[in-house]
């Protein structure tokens, strides 16, 4: 992690006959707002191979019985799956000495029979068995109604009782084919931009951190506080098998690493397991924790004992977005083979409509015109103009039937990457665009630039002034981005 990084982080209307496979397990309240208690779990690393296998199959009981209670008392139970489904043999070669956790998917059903409702896979052994594999547990989870998460599919948007939770999943540890995300980047900072802007509040599932490091490392800070800058309440942390002792950075708790939850190392301190419990009610949310362990002979977690981080209640956004007396809420739904974001208009806490599955990469209000205030949209579609499917503008009005198209943009002067809204001046648009152009498009170039963009009512139009131009490249750091 540079020092570059360490100076940026400061402390379309219903459509008729849609069909929407909208997972089961993801619920909407429509009614009026429920003031009682909402409790969502997050637990560590899972382990459904190897000595856990084995005891599976010697004991032919489940890991989670004894923690029934427990799951069954929570609105939502969320856990890391270290592996993938499908056979050794099928193993990516790599270079590394990491092991390999081949899961067979007829164990899969023990997450949902436990609670599961989200189950994270963007992790270092999410490529073991090679995309082959990925794919095999990604298919294996949706069948067993668990939905996987991943950075492709972030952030996932989960409802209870008129509380918009979003989740997105990172990895930055080196995966058997010498991959991990990169922090910063433009892809992961639209993704907490969009929770953001859709939900109270925004949870990150992190793969990071040294292996039986029971202290958080320089990286870990340092993107913790770049995750919270862009917008991150909560940060769950895995990878590295220990507990790591959680804190709150600028107001937001951390969660280093919760340690291992069904697992097969035999270090002592690989044993003890953090489970963190999440509680919201009254506009406010705060974190408790239970200790968990297994009992001599066996990989599967028991509870030991609560924690207390002395954490206080943090307030979280009470409306996420609002526009035109219309509050929109998003709604996570499968078409069929991608995961798309529906957006439903309420008003007075009654439903009016909602769009058809949309590939949202950003979303935000703006009074464009100084008068109306309009949705700017950032979504991905085919275009003829590059024969491409890449991030395309929009700008839309709404009224009470749904969404009116007011501007479609291709992608401006030239490909595009991302655009944001100025909050000096909401008449402006800053722009970051490839360095290649239509005429000539070149998806492989390294270079990039900045435009600044005016709204004059019909569409944008480029601003030549320096002041402006200056203000939008100040928004992209163009170090980080090339990087």
């Amino acid at each position: 992690m540079d020092k570059t990084l360490s100076n940026r982080t400061k402390c379309i209307r219903n459509g008729k006959n849609l069909l929407l496979i909208i997972l089961g397990f993801i619920f909407l309240s429509s009614g009026h707002a429920d003031h009682s208690e909402i409790r969502v779990l997050f637990v560590g690393d899972i382990l459904l191979s190897r000595n856990v296998k084995q005891e599976i199959q010697t004991r032919k009981t489940k890991p989670w019985e004894t923690l029934n209670p427990l799951f069954h008392s929570a609105d939502f139970v969320i856990g890391n799956l270290e592996g993938a489904v499908g056979n050794f043999n099928d193993r990516l070669d790599s270079k590394t000495e990491s092991p390999v956790f081949n899961i067979d998917s007829a164990d899969i059903h023990l997450l949902e029979d436990a609670g599961f409702k989200f189950i994270t896979i963007e992790n270092n052994h999410n490529l073991d068995l090679g995309k082959k594999g990925r794919n095999n547990t990604i298919e294996s989870l949706r069948n067993n109604n668990i939905q996987p998460v991943l950075l492709d599919n972030s952030p996932q948007f989960f409802t209870v009782k008129d509380v918009v939770f979003s989740l997105v999943s990172l990895n930055i540890v080196l995966c058997r084919d010498s991959t991990k995300n990169k922090i910063p980047s433009i892809e992961i900072q639209q993704k907490l931009r969009l929770a953001k802007s859709l939900s109270n509040i925004v949870i990150v599932s992190i793969h990071w951190g040294s292996e039986l490091l029971d202290w958080p490392n320089k990286e870990q800070r340092e993107i913790a506080n770049w995750l919270i800058e862009n917008g991150t309440d909560i940060i769950i942390g895995s990878h590295p098998h220990v507990i790591q002792k959680p804190e709150l950075i600028c107001g937001k708790p951390v969660f280093f690493s919760l340690g291992n939850h069904l697992f097969d190392q035999k270090y002592p301190i690989t044993k003890e397991g953090l489970i963190v419990d999440i509680r919201v009610q009254n506009g406010r949310f705060n974190c408790t924790g239970i200790i968990t362990h297994p009992k001599f002979n066996s990989y599967y977690p028991e509870i030991k004992d609560s924690i207390d981080f002395n954490f206080k209640p943090i307030p979280f956004r009470v409306t996420p977005l609002k526009i035109n007396n219309y509050i929109i809420k998003p709604l996570s739904v499968l078409d069929g083979n991608e995961n798309r974001t529906v957006l439903q208009a309420f008003q007075e806490d009654r439903m009016l409509w909602n769009t058809h599955p949309m590939s949202i990469i950003s979303i935000s209000s703006s009074k464009l015109d100084g008068v109306n205030e309009y949705l700017f949209i950032l979504e991905k579609h085919y275009s003829s103009l590059d024969n491409e499917y890449n991030v395309r503008p929009y700008v839309y009005d709404m009224d009470a039937k749904g969404l009116v198209a007011k501007w479609r943009g291709s992608a401006l002067a030239w490909p595009l990457i991302d655009a944001q809204i100025s909050s000096i001046n909401h008449k402006i648009l800053c722009a970051l665009h490839r360095g290649d152009s239509f005429i000539k498009p070149d998806k492989t170039t390294k270079i990039i630039r900045v435009a600044a963009y005016e709204w004059n009512g019909f569409g944008f139009k480029g601003v030549p002034d320096s002041i402006t131009c200056a203000t939008c490249r100040k928004l992209y750091d163009l170090d980080d981005i090339q990087k």
